[in-house]
């Protein structure tokens, strides 16, 4: 990646308000009680996975 003082204005702006959401998303995701019994990995509804070998899964 280039150097930030390269970058104009908005996009340096644009960069920290993206680096905000992303921490503010993984201390909420830390905040959410474990899933007991769940599917390992990404949630699987964000990623249209909705069946666990050929069985659908009921959310």
């Amino acid at each position: 990646m280039s150097d930030k003082k390269d970058l104009p204005p908005a996009a340096i702006r644009a960069l920290a308000e993206a680096e905000e959401r992303r921490k503010k998303r993984e201390a909420e995701a830390k905040a959410m009680p474990k899933e007991l019994g769940g599917r390992d990995g990404p949630e699987p509804v964000r990623y249209g996975d909705w069946e666990k070998k050929g069985i659908a899964i009921d959310f």
